[in-house]
């Protein structure tokens, strides 16, 4: 037990190490893991064993990636992709197959060893494609659809490989036409199955869930639908990440979506990276070494061939050819999927122990280079001349881009979000809110508003609800702890966004202003100066001079509001922050009598006298040279144990 607590400990020191140091040097994060792997693997250092339970917690890595792919689709998109998904993937996975087998049968491989090797090449990676393209916001462009259809396709056909290889190793072709007939035939089941269980089952499911208002919950919903989904596929013969896929699809069509993808998104992330890390550990760095020279021609010739075909069949079938070059560079690696038909190649013989180790090394170098190449992908289009001004434009728009910009979000859409709401929409001024209650979403959805599911202390939700881009962020809550986090939540990822919000009082006005918050909205003194106005205006006051002087006294910020006279008892929170009145007299021996103001000097105490009453006539803000009498009854203003100090020193002269 000790030395598993130390291997993982040690893989996370070098993990943590890695990153920072290729985020520092520009480079992606994937990279990082990978060379992890390098320095973790039995074949370099080998302080970790790679283990059948280390590779099954990497793989649902790949099932929260595919599920938040799902997330991002819908059945509709989906038929819309119908064409790129059997059209250019069928082509894609059909011809390259076919020129890889023939190179290799030329080459004096076996035919069977042609098809096994040829079919492993074919494919390309899900993990590292989808990843990059969430990461730099091109998963919704054209070229991120195109590249998307075509993993999508080679998922789809990884199924009868895992079925022809074993039978071909066999040499048992009579059966191999029936059991692909069984295999396609459960496909096509799970598949119904999960759709029908997506549409009718799951949104009730979540409906509950998210009444329950309880955040765990629903985190712990989310990962049991998408790993529920990946090991129903997986029972039925299909991969986990197709089943992964499928459950976010039918959930993609939800207003819980951005909610289910900030759920999953750090189990996701993490391991994500322990996958990269376990094909790092694969790649034995002696016969890299060895075999260099040889390596690297391979993959030379990998590149240009996978690039050519992609390109060549994505403009066949009528696509630009800046995009099919773009989806081209995207899918020129070796995927993830190679290493299990590697090993089942391995375990019925059908490859050699020199050929699963110079395959595997090409699929870790493939995958290592992949993240450079793309990230080079417009120089590499401009260079070729494929890449008009329209499109240089269009890549350089901003990654995060959705329809909301220059526009108010709302955080909480309860009586005063909606009603903000109901003031902007004729003001033809756009927002959108996001609230956590699904009943308040599924009611202002019906009436056409536009209202976001979700929990605003969560960066993701705030990106999908545009913040970076907004004019306004009104906060509509009044705690303050829960203010506070998603202050924080909200200069993270928009750290110049304008922010109002509303609080009970003015007791942390000053803390709000040092959180950057914008303008501060006190409930209980608007509501006295609405009343107030009310009152000045039935009492026969001009409209205008009440409008001025309530304006006058926002734009001082209450002051006149912020101290009052406090009665027996004191709200223990704000006990210490507000400034309260208190009224005292002079008795005829106080040291305080026949004293002017300025010679008590309570500035220095932090306490001012407001007024001064003496004779029944009250004397506002009395100047300083006012000489103090007996039975004279102060007004005076300033923090309560202050107050009290004073009390003391105006009557005995105590210090």
């Amino acid at each position: 037990m000790q030395n598993i607590n130390t291997q993982i400990f040690t893989l996370l020191v070098a993990a943590v190490l890695f990153v920072w140091l290729f985020k520092r040097a520009g480079l992606p994060p994937i990279l990082a893991y990978l060379a992890t792997g390098v320095l973790a693997g039995n074949q370099s250092i080998g302080w970790m064993t790679q283990t059948h339970e280390i590779d099954l917690v990497a793989e649902l890595g790949i099932v929260f990636l595919l599920f938040s792919l799902g997330l991002e689709f819908s059945v509709s998109r989906l038929m819309a992709m119908r064409n790129i998904v059997f059209g250019l993937g069928s082509l894609q996975v059909v011809v390259t197959s076919v020129l890889l087998i023939i190179i290799l049968y030329c080459l004096n491989f076996s035919l069977l060893t042609s098809f096994t090797i040829g079919t492993i090449l074919m494919l390309s990676s899900t993990a590292v494609v989808v990843k990059l393209l969430k990461e730099s916001g091109e998963l919704n462009k054209r070229r991120g659809q195109l590249a998307v259809g075509v993993l999508l396709f080679q998922d789809i056909a990884v199924v009868p490989l895992l079925i022809i290889l074993p039978l071909f190793a066999a040499n048992n072709s009579q059966s191999i036409g029936w059991t692909l007939f069984i295999a396609l035939s459960k496909g096509a089941f799970v598949c119904t199955l999960l759709w029908a269980i997506g549409k009718w089952i799951l949104p009730k499911v979540f409906n509950e869930i998210a009444l329950v208002r309880t955040d765990e919950l629903f985190v712990l919903t989310t990962l049991l639908v998408a790993l529920f989904a990946a090991l129903l596929t997986y029972a039925f013969g299909l991969s986990m990440a197709l089943g992964a896929f499928l459950a976010g699809m039918m959930l993609g069509e939800s207003h819980y979506r951005h909610q289910l993808e900030a759920d999953i998104r750090p189990f996701r992330d993490i391991l994500m990276g322990l996958f990269f890390v376990t094909v790092g550990m694969q790649l034995n760095v002696a016969y890299v070494l060895h075999n260099g020279v040889l390596i690297i021609a391979v993959l030379v010739g990998l590149l240009m061939l996978k690039i050519l075909v992609v390109a060549v069949s994505a403009q066949l079938i009528g696509e630009r050819k800046q995009d099919a070059l773009a989806c081209a560079l995207m899918l020129w690696q070796m995927g993830e999927f190679g290493f299990v038909l590697i090993a089942l190649g391995a375990q019925h013989q059908l490859l050699s122990s020199e050929q699963v180790s110079f395959l595997i090394a090409l699929a870790v170098l493939s995958m290592a280079f992949t993240p450079l190449l793309i990230d080079k992908t417009p120089a590499i289009l401009k260079r070729l001349g494929v890449l008009d001004r329209v499109s240089m434009e269009r890549d350089s728009e901003p990654k995060s881009s959705t329809l909301y910009a220059d526009h108010v979000v709302i955080c909480g859409f309860s009586r005063v979000g909606q009603t903000i709401s109901r003031f902007l929409k004729p003001e033809a001024i756009d927002y959108i809110a996001i609230e956590s209650n699904p009943i308040l979403v599924h009611e202002g959805r019906a009436a056409g508003d536009a209202v976001l599911f979700g929990d605003v202390n969560q960066s993701d939700i705030l990106k999908c609800a545009g913040v970076e881009r907004a004019r306004l962020v009104i906060i509509t809550f009044t705690e303050f702890e829960q203010t506070q986090r998603v202050i924080d939540a909200i200069k993270h990822v928009a750290p110049k966004v304008k922010i109002l919000i509303r609080t009970r009082d003015d007791s942390q006005l000053e803390r709000l202003k040092e959180l950057g918050v914008t303008e501060v909205v006190p409930e209980t003194l608007e509501a006295s100066l609405m009343l107030v106005s009310h009152v000045l205006s039935m009492s026969g006051v001009p409209m205008s001079r009440i409008i001025r002087r309530v304006s006058t006294e926002r734009h001082n910020r209450y002051q006149l509001l912020q101290s009052f006279f406090s009665g027996e008892q004191l709200d223990e929170d704000n006990h210490e922050r507000l400034e309260y009145l208190h009224a005292l007299m002079l008795p005829d021996k106080a040291y305080a009598v026949n004293k002017a103001i300025a010679t008590l000097n309570l500035a220095k105490r932090k306490v001012s006298i407001k007024a001064l009453r003496r004779q029944n006539c009250e004397i506002a803000s009395p100047s300083q040279q006012t000489i103090l009498l007996a039975n004279d009854i102060l007004v005076l203003q300033g923090k309560p144990r202050r107050i009290e100090r004073a009390e003391h020193y105006l009557l005995d002269g105590i210090e």
